[in-house]
C-alpha cells in the first residue's frame, strides 16, 4: 500500500477535473499529504499557414491566459476544497500538456498523479491519444485515472 505525501493533480478546469481533485483531497487528507495543481497552457502558435500574429499580440494573448487561468484554479479550489487542512500548492506551466506533466511529476518528486479521464478535448482528443493516456503509460510513479461521475 502506497503512503503518498506528494500527489499531483493535472487540471483544465473541466468538471471531470473537479473530480480528480476531490478524489486527490480526500487521500490527501488521509496521508497528510500535499497536493500540486498544475495547469499547463498550450503554446501559442504565432505563424499558421501564410499568416503570422505579431510578436506582442502573441504575448498579450499568453498574459490573458495566464491571469484568467490563475483566476480560474483560485475558484476551483473553492469550489472543490471545503477546508484548508491540505496544503495545495498551485503551478501554471506553459508547453504540451502530457510533457510539462511529466516534468512536473519528475521535478517535484511526485508519490502519486490524479488525473481525470475525460477533459475538454472531446473526439478529436481520442484520435490523438488523451492525456490522460499518455501520463498512465509514462508516468514514474502510480496514477489514479478518475472516471466522469
Amino acid at each position: 500500500m502506497i503512503a503518498p505525501k506528494r500527489i499531483l493533480v493535472p487540471t483544465d478546469f473541466s468538471e471531470f477535473s473537479d473530480d480528480a481533485l476531490e478524489v486527490a483531497y480526500d487521500i490527501a487528507k488521509q496521508y497528510q499529504a500535499k497536493i500540486y495543481l498544475l495547469h499547463v497552457i498550450e503554446t501559442i502558435q504565432q505563424c499558421a499557414v501564410d499568416y503570422c500574429l505579431e510578436e506582442q499580440t502573441v504575448d498579450e494573448l499568453e498574459k490573458q491566459i495566464l491571469a484568467s487561468s490563475e483566476k480560474m484554479m483560485k475558484e476551483q479550489i473553492e469550489k472543490v476544497v471545503k477546508s484548508k487542512d491540505v496544503e495545495i500548492i498551485t503551478d501554471i506551466r506553459k508547453g504540451t500538456a502530457h510533457r510539462e506533466i511529466l516534468k512536473e511529476e519528475q521535478s517535484r518528486n511526485i508519490d502519486l498523479v490524479v488525473i481525470s479521464s475525460h477533459g475538454k478535448t472531446g473526439f478529436l482528443g481520442h484520435l490523438l491519444g488523451s492525456v490522460a493516456e499518455k501520463i498512465t503509460r509514462e508516468a514514474k510513479c502510480p496514477v489514479v485515472l478518475v472516471r466522469k461521475k
